[in-house]
């Protein structure tokens, strides 16, 4: 009989323990502080405090995968994490953690501070691009307050025409648990990956796949049903972001991989299509479209002049790659402020441009310049332009070759070997990392950039900067943490 109340004592104590540790997650103190890829709907924040060395505080090892390239060039293994890679950063009851997606097919949430690992969720893939988190105010669970939207590539054992791939999935900040998964379509692009990191606004989600239908769905699971055996996301609109003459001419490459930014009542996003699309939240269409006709990988960045920063590879046009500044209250043949070209380089499978995303200063007022931009080419040079002001005594050749448009004015340019990576501001400090290293720079009043540290590893993620620390992954295997201790 004693045995018998131990037992029972011991079950009461564990089942108040587990429910403790519920009650504790539901009223957990959470910040979201930087909760999507470059920080906000504008897609230009990157942290609050930069350090001024990278000396490393901890690293963790992310782990490795296997993916499948296609059928005819079969598998690859592939370590750490990469494009566009940049972790989110939550603050729980006055403690830090990270959301990294990983090559070794993982969301995980690691612990800010010491680098160790909290849950991690498994993908059928490994895990590229960043996911973006939710506050969901209408949650009627603990599990769904919090929601983590991330993609991976389509699945190991997967191919283009497979029946499913459900490579955009709903997981639960506060328990690593699946709350839905949404199959992406097959449609006329070569790929069903999910890169871009989603735009949420109110109470839906707004995302480009990689199969370029601009995807509007109901982001609360309370919404979604059970359709071919998966629990999937309430679908409100699917738009195509290509015209049939596109596949034609990028042979199928109309791979969406940006994500979305919102400015006013429009959001904008690129295509690997070859265009920039406005989408108007009153009228729920597209309205407004600027073709450039290369593939557009990076994300369109707005500024505080209220207009937008688009990368430019060198694919499909005759002209260079680089970067565009457009004002989209002007007509699209009327929208260019500038343009700045990057040489041709190759590189891997790219002949130059910009494939990352252009930074800039405007979300921080330190006194310093509030409109400087930047951005790495494959060409290996990182440029600093004043994006306000155009040289008066420059003008260049736009992608087409034929187009002349004025062009910013430089203010600096280093070589740091070549870069998909975002760089990035934070107050007086510029972080740019690439294929040769992360290098760590710091501005003053007069626009002067000085070289602070340097530190030799393979990065393809975007970092950002918090507290006096640096997060970033690495193609080497690790998620580095920098700084002073």
């Amino acid at each position: 009989m004693k045995q018998i109340i131990l037992i029972m004592t011991f079950v009461l104590a564990f089942q108040k323990m587990s429910f403790c540790q519920q009650q504790n997650h539901s009223l957990a103190d959470i910040k979201i502080l930087i909760g999507t890829f470059l920080g906000n709907e504008r897609r230009n924040y990157y942290g609050n405090e930069a350090p001024a060395n990278l000396k490393v505080i901890w690293k963790h090892y992310l782990g490795e995968g296997v993916t499948v390239i296609s059928r005819s060039q079969g598998q690859r293994k592939w370590a750490g994490a990469g494009w566009t890679g940049q972790p989110l950063l939550i603050e729980e009851n006055g403690e830090l953690f990270l959301i990294q997606g990983a090559y070794d097919h993982n969301l995980k949430k690691i612990n800010a501070g010491n680098g160790q690992i909290v849950w991690q969720y498994a993908f059928d893939d490994v895990v590229k691009g960043t996911g973006t988190i939710w506050y969901n105010p209408h949650s009627k669970t603990h599990d769904s307050r919090y929601i983590i939207f991330q993609g991976s590539r389509l699945g190991v054992g997967n191919y283009l025409d497979a029946p499913h791939v459900p490579s955009f999935r709903a997981i639960s900040y506060l328990t690593g648990e699946e709350l839905w998964r949404f199959d992406v379509k097959w449609t006329d692009s070569y790929s069903r990956d999910a890169d871009g990191s989603a735009l949420i606004i109110h109470d839906t989600l707004y995302t480009g796949l990689e199969n370029s239908l601009f995807t509007v769905l109901n982001p609360d699971p309370a919404y979604a049903n059970m359709k071919d055996d998966m629990l999937q996301p309430e679908i409100i609109q699917e738009i195509k972001l290509y015209e049939k003459e596109d596949v034609i001419a990028h042979r199928y490459n109309v791979v969406t991989e940006s994500s979305p930014c919102r400015l006013g009542n429009h959001i904008y996003i690129a295509s690997g299509s070859g265009h920039v699309y406005g989408y108007s939240l009153e009228t729920k269409k597209l309205d407004w479209d600027f073709r450039i006709g290369s593939d557009i990988d990076g994300s369109v960045v707005v500024t505080e002049d209220n207009c937008l920063l688009v990368s430019v590879e060198k694919q499909f046009i005759p002209g260079p790659g680089g970067i565009f500044k457009l004002d989209p209250s002007k007509n699209s043949k009327d929208c260019v402020v500038w343009f700045f070209p990057t040489a041709d380089s190759s590189f891997s499978s790219w002949q130059g441009g910009v494939i990352g995303t252009a930074s800039v200063t405007d979300s921080y007022n330190t006194g310093f310049s509030t409109n400087l931009a930047a951005f790495t080419g494959i060409d290996g040079y990182l440029y600093v332009v004043d994006h306000q002001r155009t040289d008066s005594g420059r003008s260049v050749t736009g992608p087409d070759g034929i187009s002349v448009y004025p062009a910013p004015v430089l203010i600096f340019k280093k070589y740091i070997g070549p870069s998909i990576s975002t760089p990035v501001f934070v107050n007086d400090k510029l972080i740019a990392a690439g294929y040769h290293g992360i290098f760590l720079f710091q501005f003053d009043h007069e626009k002067k950039i000085t070289l602070l540290d340097r530190f030799s590893a393979t990065f393809e993620s975007t970092p950002i900067a918090w507290n006096g620390k640096i997060f970033i992954a690495s193609r080497n295997g690790y998620l580095y943490c920098f700084g002073s201790e």
